[in-house]
C-alpha cells in the first residue's frame, strides 16, 4: 500500500493506493506494481492540482478598495493596491473607516497585549499605556504563522479589520528591491488563503504590499494619526443580479447552504439569476490519460481519464469514487439545463439536491440508481429526459469529449476559481464562509440602487429572517413594533393611568370628607329654630348630605 499526503483548502487528507499484488497471479505482479506506482504518482498530481488552486493568480474582479484618508499626504485617488483574504466576512456594500494601530508584532501569540504598539497613547492611573481604543483597524507584520491565526488573534483583541504588512518585496517591483537593498524577493504575489481553520473568523482583512505598508508603519511609529478605509462594493450594472455557486456533489461545506437557499432563490425571483457549477478536474492535464488513451487514474476519472474528481472518502477500493462524483456532477448539470436554465431559479434542481443529500449521500447509496430514481420522483423530474441529456452531451463511458463537462472546465479557468465552495455575485467572488445570510446580502447589494426586489428591503436585518422570506414581509423589522401594536399599547397605557387617576380622586375625596366630619364633630351643637335640623352636628352625623345654609 502506498500512502501520501496532500493539502486541500479545508483540511489535510491522507490517500492510499493498494497495489493488489497479493490478489494477482504471479506472472502479472510486476506489471501490476508498475501500473500502481504510476497511478499513485498521477493521483498525487491530480490532487495537487487542487492544492495549487489557492496559490495561482486569480482572475477574480477585485471588489474592495483600500484608501488612506489621514494624513492627506498618503491619500491616493486610485487607492492602494492590496489583496483580499479568502476568509472572514466582508461587509459587502459597506466600509470600515477607522484609526490604524500598529501592533509591532507578528500577532502569532493568542495573548495579544493591546497596551503596546503605535501610536503611543496616554497612560492610565496605573502608569500603563491605554489599550487600542475600539473600533480600530490593526496593522500586523507578516510572517511567523498563518494569516488566519493572525486575524483570529486580532479579532479576539477587538479589531474591526486587519491590514497585514508584507515583509518581502515583489521581484517585479524593482524600486522596492533597490530601496531595501535586499537580495531576496518573492516572484509571485502572496495569496491570503484559508489554512482550513478560518471558519470562526468574522472580520475582514487585507494584505498590503511592502512598499506601501512601510509608509503607513513609518507614520504610526512617528506617533502620527493614520486613518484607513476598507471598502467593499459589488458591480451594479442593471436591475438584475447574476450569482453562481462552484462546488462538487461531495463537498461537505456547501450542503447546508444548498438545503436552505431554495426559498430565498424563489423569493428573489427572476430578478436574480442563479447558476450552479460543478468543479471537475481536467484529467488530460493531470496525465490521467495515457498515450494509448488508457485511464491511468482508474476509478477517479471517466471517459478514459478525461474528467476526474478526488475520492471523497479517501479509499480507492471502497465507497464513493471520483468517477461517481463526476457522474453526479453531470446529472446535476443536466437537471439545471432542463429546470433552471430558463429562469435562473430552478426549484426542481434545489429539490433534487436536497432529496439526494437526504437519501443518497452515503457510500452505500451515492451511486445507487434506485436511490437516484427515488430522488427524481420526489423532485418531480423526468428521469428519461435527464438520462438522454447525459448521453447526448457525450456520456461518460467512451474516450470522447463531453460538451457540458468541457464547458464547466473552461468556465472555471476563465473565472479563476480559487477555493471550493465559492459563490460569485456579478462576477465577484464572495469571501468568508458560505452562508445563506452572506449570499443574500451580497445579491441584494448587487442590484442597481433603487431596483432591488421588495424582499431585499423587507428582510435585510429582519429578526425572523426565515419567516420574512416565506411571507415576504418582516413581522418585526429591525426590532421595532407594528403600528397596530403601538396604538394598542398607547390605549392600554391611557386606560391604566385614567383608572388610577379616577381611583385616586375618589379616595382623596373620601379622605377630605372624613376630615371635615372630624373637625365639625369637635364643635358644640348649635341651636336650631324650632327643632329644625340644620346644625353642624347634624351635617356630620348624616354624612354631609344636609345643606348648612338655610333657605
Amino acid at each position: 500500500t502506498i500512502y501520501f499526503l496532500t493539502l486541500t483548502p479545508h483540511k489535510q487528507q491522507i490517500f492510499k493506493v493498494h497495489n493488489m499484488i497479493n490478489k494477482t497471479p504471479s506472472k502479472t505482479k510486476t506489471m501490476t506494481l508498475f501500473r500502481t506506482s504510476i497511478a499513485a504518482t498521477l493521483l498525487l498530481q491530480l490532487l495537487q492540482s487542487r492544492a495549487n488552486v489557492v496559490t495561482a493568480d486569480t482572475a477574480d474582479a477585485v471588489s474592495s478598495r483600500l484608501q488612506v484618508h489621514v494624513p492627506q499626504t498618503l491619500f491616493r485617488p486610485e487607492g492602494y493596491d492590496h489583496r483580499e483574504a479568502l476568509f472572514g466576512v466582508p461587509p459587502y456594500g459597506g466600509s470600515i473607516a477607522q484609526s490604524v494601530y500598529y501592533a509591532d508584532s507578528d500577532l502569532c501569540d493568542p495573548t495579544v497585549d493591546s497596551r503596546k504598539g503605535y501610536p503611543i497613547r496616554a497612560k492610565d492611573s496605573k502608569g500603563q499605556m491605554e489599550p487600542w481604543p475600539t473600533p480600530y483597524i490593526l496593522m500586523v507584520d507578516r510572517g511567523g504563522c498563518s494569516f488566519v491565526q493572525k486575524v483570529r488573534n486580532a479579532q479576539k483583541a477587538g479589531a474591526a479589520g486587519v491590514v497585514i504588512a508584507d515583509n518581502t518585496c515583489l521581484c517585479s517591483d524593482h524600486d522596492c528591491v533597490s530601496a531595501n537593498g535586499e537580495d531576496v524577493c518573492q516572484p509571485a504575489e502572496p495569496i491570503m488563503a484559508d489554512d482550513g481553520s478560518g471558519g470562526d473568523v468574522s472580520i475582514p482583512s487585507f494584505l498590503m504590499f511592502k512598499v506601501d505598508a512601510d509608509q503607513i508603519i513609518a507614520e504610526v511609529r512617528a506617533n502620527h494619526p493614520v486613518q484607513v478605509e476598507m471598502q467593499w462594493a459589488l458591480p451594479q450594472p442593471d436591475d438584475r443580479v447574476e450569482y453562481d455557486l462552484w462546488t462538487t456533489p461531495s463537498d461537505p461545506v456547501s450542503k447546508d447552504f444548498q438545503k436552505k437557499f431554495k426559498p430565498i432563490a424563489e423569493a428573489l425571483g427572476d430578478r436574480a439569476y442563479f447558476t450552479p457549477h460543478m468543479y471537475v478536474y481536467d484529467g488530460i492535464k493531470s496525465n490521467c490519460q495515457g498515450f494509448d488513451g488508457e485511464n491511468m487514474c482508474f476509478n477517479l476519472c471517466t471517459n478514459n481519464g478525461r474528467y476526474c474528481a478526488t475520492d471523497p472518502d479517501n479509499d480507492l477500493d471502497h465507497g464513493i469514487s471520483g468517477a461517481d462524483v463526476v457522474q453526479e456532477s453531470l446529472r446535476r448539470i443536466c437537471i439545471w439545463k432542463q429546470h433552471g436554465d430558463s429562469d435562473g431559479i430552478g426549484s426542481e434542481w434545489w429539490d433534487y439536491v436536497t432529496q439526494f443529500m437526504d437519501r443518497c449521500d452515503s457510500p452505500d447509496y451515492f451511486a445507487n440508481e434506485d436511490c437516484v430514481k427515488d430522488c427524481y420522483k420526489h423532485a418531480g423530474i423526468d428521469q428519461v429526459v435527464i438520462e438522454n441529456c447525459m448521453r447526448d452531451s457525450g456520456g461518460l463511458d467512451k474516450d470522447q469529449t463531453n460538451t457540458f463537462l468541457d464547458l464547466e472546465m473552461q468556465a472555471q479557468v476563465k473565472r479563476g476559481v480559487v477555493i471550493l465552495p465559492t459563490a460569485f455575485v456579478n462576477t465577484v467572488a464572495l469571501r468568508g464562509g458560505l452562508s445563506v445570510d452572506t449570499v443574500f446580502t451580497a445579491v441584494c447589494n448587487g442590484f442597481l440602487e433603487g431596483t432591488e426586489p421588495k424582499v431585499c428591503t423587507e428582510c435585510a436585518g429582519c429578526a425572523d429572517f426565515d419567516q420574512c422570506i416565506a411571507k415576504k414581509k418582516c413581522k418585526s423589522s429591525g426590532g421595532g413594533v407594528s403600528t397596530h401594536m403601538f396604538m394598542s399599547s398607547i390605549v392600554l397605557i391611557s386606560l391604566i393611568f385614567g383608572g388610577a387617576a379616577f381611583w385616586h380622586y375618589r379616595k382623596t375625596r373620601e379622605e377630605m370628607r372624613e376630615q371635615v366630619r372630624g373637625i365639625l364633630a369637635e364643635y358644640m351643637p348649635l341651636e336650631g329654630d324650632d327643632g329644625q335640623v340644620g346644625s353642624p352636628m347634624d351635617f356630620a352625623r348624616r354624612g354631609g348630605t344636609e345643606n348648612l345654609m338655610s333657605t
